[in-house]
Parts: structure tokens; sequence; C-alpha cells
């Protein structure tokens, strides 16, 4: 039997109906020789330091640092995800040859192998691997199934990126916290979240310390055109004001007019970071929101895996492009002008070397019904996609010098001879055919002509840097904090960026949850909390986009064969090390509390102030930080409810309901009380409710505390030196004097 293991209980299915296997079973399908069966994302996890070491669960700095000789994996500890690991397992133990049918990329080839390793499978494993899950490219993948061990380099990068991640996350993350962090707050700090706040928190210092400078702009407007002096902008006022005078008294006069004929390509096909750059920016999409939409439009046949980091396509796709252009339908007037002749083939677009696992995100040509804003990310794809196909955009720049007094100035502007792929983008109800057109942006004007003008001599002063955007912060994150605006430079810095793409996003939705970030409509602002971490880590280089940078480089490098997984992890086991001896040392104790994020400013009164978190409806949602909370028939819900946010509050969760009181205390402090009566998988249970990572309800049975089974003259459980002393209320060490704060309460 052949068994396929894939990401999704959704892909599992479509693979499946594929092969024939079309008998449903519990946690895979089967037929045609054939089982199908599939994992939840992640069923193994790295091991957490307690299961290392006992002690190690404890926040203490003398535990740190933390570094496992070698690191291990287990199955989650969930009773779901420990079933189907079981029917995983069974399903193995039967095969003759086993299909990784994963995600096709890094994360995929990781979840899988790790799944693979632990059910201690020894047999065949070869790799399916496909940019889409239409029938044809399904089919044509397991035609072509490759050997497991060509993706090795690509498990051991995801190996190390994890480790990488582990070594520095939980070690930074214990030793500031218990270091710096006030009452109940933890201070998350990670590899490429910290790097990426301290852009922003930089970026946030940057225009508070911003001090205007003054310049002067001496300009004229003849014929109704805004002339500017060519030699730009005086720092002096006397300066500019001499010429302001002497111009005033001649007529303005045309001394040279060039044209020079150009060319505007189209817009590059989008990679992750270019769709989600584009969607919040048009549409106002969080970059989270974009690839879930992505992965959504991905799962329905409409387009090509999204989590890429090419604008590229391969060669062997453009004999497909005639195909998807013809299935195109509902765009059959943008793609007729393309499928009437032969079709367009640019090393713009078709570049085998800009090309790794998979290439640029395109339609796969299958049209299904979708919603709303699915349907604008599934539009902007698609034009993206015809228009590489159309003609240049022909264009012809024109500089005009004038002169007045022999004070020359100059004014720029364009021409469009031919709109080529232009048309793509122009409004339905518009001619789509124009090519010949003039769009003429200057009026006419001839060499040696006169006219009276109007100067003018005006003060001005610089602007400080714009505040973060998503759409700013992705493209800082992708050349790690280097402003570029050319397109061809910033693909030589992808391998560079910090995070990937297909993480970049939810490093940056850790910002917000971990409240070290808030939205102030489309900026994106630091807290009072987030600037005081960053201020509080001395340590420069765990602040640094350019050594994440770095470290994504080598990780590439790992992949490519190029550089040593073993290497990579040594290099972080001792930069952990040394920030470890040097945060011990500080003397400095800062305790940073997210009580600070409160605004500054007057305080309400009281009874006031409790009137208005009285009521759910009106409340900010919590999930996109942009709606307003809803009364529904059975349950609060976002006012973007169905168009960028699917926030909800039933009114009953696990057969009780739940007040309005208790779901206030869990928008404000992040958990209800502990309550009685819920109703989990049959059971009476009590417990509390507090959000998941997706901001849906999950239940959190009530923690009864555990007392350890100690007596007098035991060895001290976490020195290992100390005997265990008998006190009035409490055991513990006979170590305490020196530092050993071991202590159990009676029972």
């Amino acid at each position: 039997m052949k068994v396929c293991i894939a990401e999704k209980p959704s892909v599992a299915r479509e693979i499946a109906s594929v092969l024939g296997a079309t008998t449903k079973r519990d946690g895979y399908f089967e037929g045609n020789g054939y089982a199908v069966t599939y994992t939840f994302g992640h069923l193994c996890t790295l091991f957490e330091p307690a299961d290392y070491k006992p002690y190690w669960k404890s926040w203490d700095l003398n535990n740190l640092p933390m570094l496992p000789e070698k690191f291990q994996v287990k199955v989650a500890n969930n009773d779901g995800i420990k079933k189907q690991f079981k029917i995983v397992k069974s399903l193995f133990d039967r095969a003759d040859i086993v299909i990784n049918c994963g995600d096709a990329g890094q994360e995929g080839e990781l979840i899988q192998r790790w799944v693979i390793n632990e059910a201690q499978y020894k047999g065949k494993v070869q790799r399916l691997w496909i940019s889409s899950l239409t029938t044809e490219a399904i089919k044509e993948g397991f035609k072509n199934l490759k050997p497991s061990e060509n993706y090795d380099n690509l498990y051991y990068a995801g190996f190390s990126r994890s480790i990488g991640d582990w070594l520095l996350g939980i070690n930074a993350t214990r030793l500031y916290t218990v270091k710096h962090g006030g009452y109940k707050q933890v201070l998350s700090v990670g590899r490429v979240q910290t790097p990426t706040l301290a852009m922003l928190v930089n970026r946030f210092k940057e225009i508070e310390n911003f001090v205007p400078q003054p310049y002067w702009e001496l300009q004229t407007l003849y014929r109704d055109t805004l002339f500017s002096y060519e030699e730009g902008r005086f720092l002096k006022m006397e300066d500019g004001e001499i010429l302001a005078n002497k111009v005033k008294e001649d007529e303005f006069e045309i001394v040279s007019i060039t044209k020079k004929k150009g060319t505007e390509y189209a817009p590059k096909l989008f990679d992750l970071t270019g769709l989600q750059v584009y969607c919040n920016t048009k549409f106002g999409f969080s970059a989270d929101e974009t690839l879930k939409i992505a992965q959504k439009l991905y799962e329905k046949k409409a387009v090509t895996y999204p989590r890429v980091d090419t604008t590229f396509l391969p060669n062997d796709v453009y004999p497909k492009v005639k195909g998807i252009l013809s299935k195109l339908t509902d765009y059959a007037s943008l793609t007729a002008p393309v499928l009437s002749k032969k079709i367009k083939k640019s090393a713009r677009v078709f570049n085998d070397k800009k090309v790794t696992d998979h290439h640029a995100i395109i339609p796969t040509g299958m049209q299904t019904h979708l919603q709303y804003n699915e349907q604008q990310v599934y539009d902007i794809i698609v034009k993206r996609f015809i228009a590489v196909f159309y003609d240049d955009c022909k264009v012809s720049n024109t500089t005009v010098i004038g002169k007045a007094a022999d004070v020359n100035f100059k004014t720029t502007g364009k021409e469009i001879l031919s709109k080529g792929w232009r048309v793509v983008f122009e409004k339905q109800d518009t001619s789509s055919t124009t090519n010949t057109s003039k769009d003429k942006l200057l009026p006419t004007f001839v060499k040696g002509e006169k006219g009276p003008h109007e100067p003018s001599f005006l003060e001005k002063q610089t602007k400080p840097p714009n505040q973060f955007t998503e759409a700013s912060l992705l493209r800082a994150m992708e050349t790690a904090g280097k402003q570029v605006d050319d397109d061809e430079l910033r693909d030589l810095m992808k391998e560079n960026g910090i995070g990937r793409p297909s993480t970049r996003a939810n490093i940056i939705e850790t910002l917000f949850r971990r409240k070290y970030v808030k939205r102030n409509k489309k900026q994106l602002i630091p807290t009072i909390t987030g600037i005081q971490l960053i201020d509080t880590i001395q340590n420069e280089l765990l602040k640094s986009a350019e050594l994440t940078g770095t470290w994504e480089k080598q990780l590439k490098d790992i992949e490519k064969g190029e550089f040593s997984a073993a290497a990579f992890i040594k290099g972080m086991k001792r930069m952990v090390d040394a920030l470890v001896y040097e945060v011990r040392s500080e003397k400095v104790q800062t305790r940073i509390s997210a009580v600070n994020n409160k605004p500054a400013g007057k305080q309400k009164s009281k009874t006031k102030a409790k009137a208005k978190t009285e009521s759910l409806v009106g409340s900010a949602c919590p999930k996109c930080n942009s709606g307003s909370l809803l009364k529904g028939k059975s349950a609060y819900g976002c006012g973007l409810y169905g168009k960028s946010c699917d926030f909800t509050l039933p009114f009953n969760f696990g057969d009780k309901k739940i007040s309005d009181k208790q779901y206030i205390r869990l928008l404000t402090k992040g958990s209800t009380v502990n309550l009685k009566g819920f109703k989990i998988e049959g059971q009476t249970s009590e417990g509390l409710l507090r959000f998941d990572d997706n901001f849906k309800l999950k239940f959190e049975p009530k923690q009864t505390a555990k007392k350890e089974s100690i007596k007098a003259g035991d060895s001290c459980p976490k020195c290992k030196t100390g005997q265990i002393l008998k006190g009035k209320t409490a055991y513990g060490c006979s170590n305490y004097k020196s530092g050993c704060d071991f202590r159990v309460g009676f029972l």
C-alpha cells in the first residue's frame, strides 16, 4: 500500500480524489492501492525545556542558558493530535512506500519529516512537489515524484531555523522576563520579532525627536505650469531673496525643450510580500489577512502556491500560459488581445535562475465563486499576470528649461504615446484599445517664446520620515531595514531579509498580541512597553536587523547545501551564552509592565470609566482593532465581519451562558475567572475562557496546584547540594543563605 501524508485534511481530500482513494476512514482516505492521511499543521514539536531537565521548568536566572546537547522532537500534547498520530503511524507500519505530500516549502518539509521520523518509519519515502492543487498539477506531480533525499537540505534548514528560534526565543524571553519583567509581565524576545520591533521603535523615536529645518524654494508660474529654480532649494533665505527680487523684473522665456522617449514595463508578478504590500496599501488588509486570503485561493485551486519570494516564472511555465489565459473567461476582454497573436516571452518574467522551490503567484485558470475580499485579491493577481504579456508602455519624457533675468527654472512632464499594459488596469468602461492616444500633461511650449509669469519665494520646513505601515514594514523586513525602492536591487537583497515571506505576517501579528505595537489607522505605533523593552535591551546584536538578515542568509545557504546546520546552531549557542552572561551582569534593574500602555493624560473619574467599560457593544474588536463590536442574534461580532474580520463572541460556550461582565474581563484582562457549569466532551467542568492565537475561544480547566512530596533531610531537588529543612510554614533548602531559594509550603 502507498501511504500519502498531506498537511491538511482539505488537501488530503483533493489528492485522494485524484488518486481514486474515495473511501473515507477515520483519519484518512483509502482506495485504489492508496491511503491518504494528513496532519493538522505541527503534529510534532521540539522538546520543551522541562522535557530535557525537570528543573528547567522554573524561570530562574540560575538555569540559564539552556543549551541542550541534542535537540529532540515529540508528539504535541493534545488528545486529538495524539489520536491522529496513532492513525498515521499505523498506516506507516503497513506501507510499502510513503509519499510526503506536505506543502512544498521549508515548513511543509519540516512538519512531515518530524512525523515520519517520530513514527520510526524506515522504508522508502518519495516527495510530491507541486505549485497548485488543480487536478492537472496533482496528476503531473505524481508522475514526477522525487526521492525524499533531494530535499534533505531543505529539512536541515527548517530544523536549524526551529532550533535557532528555540535557543534565542526561550532563553532571551526568560532572561529578560526574570531580570526586567514587572508583575505577571512576560517579555517576549525573538530572533526576528525583536529586530522588527526595534525598527518600529527607532522610526518612532526618529519622528519624535525630529527637529524641522527651514528651507526656501524659488518657483514661478508660467502658462499654468509650475517651474522650479533649477539648482534646487536654498538653505539661507537671503541667498534666495536676491534672485527672487531679480526675476520679478523680467519676462519668462522658454530656453529649451528636450523630449526623450522611454519605456515603462508592466508591474512585476507578485511574490507574497509584494501581494501583502499591495493589499495593505490599496485595500487596507493586514499582512496576515492577505496571507489567509491567498491561502484560501490556493486551496480553492484559483491561484498557485502563495508562500513564495520570487516574482519570476520558470521557462517551463511558458507553454502553459496560453491555456491559463484561455480559461480566464471572466477577463476575456483583456486576454483577447494577448491570445490573438504570439504570446510575448520576456526575461523580466521568465528566468530559471530567479526561481527556486516555487514561482511567482499566478492564476491557475480555474474560476470559482469567491467572497468579496477574495475576489479583490484574485482580481489583482490575474491582472498582473495578464499585463506582463501586453506590450510595454511607451512614453515621452519632456524637460522644459525657462529663464527670467538669467535665472534658470525647470519643469518636467510625460506624454503617454502607447498605453500598452496600462490598458489592463483601466476601468472597464473606458476604451481598452486606445494605444495611440496621447495624455499630454504639459502644454505645448515653443523655444524662444516669452510672457508674464508669477514668481513665488516660499519658506518651507523639512519633514520627518513617515511612521511604518504594514506595507512599508514588510518592505523593510525584506531588505533588513535598508531603504530600497528599486525592484531589481530589492530582489538581490531578499536573501538577507529578516524572516521568511510566509512568517512575516505572523511576526507582525505577534507584536500586536504581545501589546508591543498598536494600530493608528494604517500606522504601526510602538507602545510604551515595546519602547521600554527595546531601550532595556542593551545588546545591539539582539536588535540588529542586519545580523538577523545574516542568519536568514545562512539558513538559505543550508538549504542550498553551502553551509552547515551544525555551524549555524553552534553560532546561535555561542551568542545565547554570551547574551545570558551579559544581561545577568547588568546593574540596572528596569521593571517593565503592560500597565504602562495606558495612554498618558487626564484620568477620567472612576464612575465614568466604569460606566464606559460596562458595555461590550462599541468596544474595539480585539482581533483587527479596526471594527467595533455589534450584538447579533446569537453572538457579538466585529462590525467588519464578512469584510476583513471574522471575530465573534458567542453568547453560549460549552452549554453555558457567558455574561457580558465575564467577556469584558476577557477583553481587558485576557481571561474570564474560573466558572462552573461548562459541559466539555460530555463532562461537567470548571475552568476559564481565553483566546487562542486566532482569537477563538478556548477552554482551560481549573488548575489545581500539586504539592511536591518532600520531607526533612532529603537532598534539595534544585541545587542538589543542600538538605531540606522543616520550617514553621514550609520546607526549605539549607543553602538558602548562599542563594538557593527552593521552598515548598506545607499541605
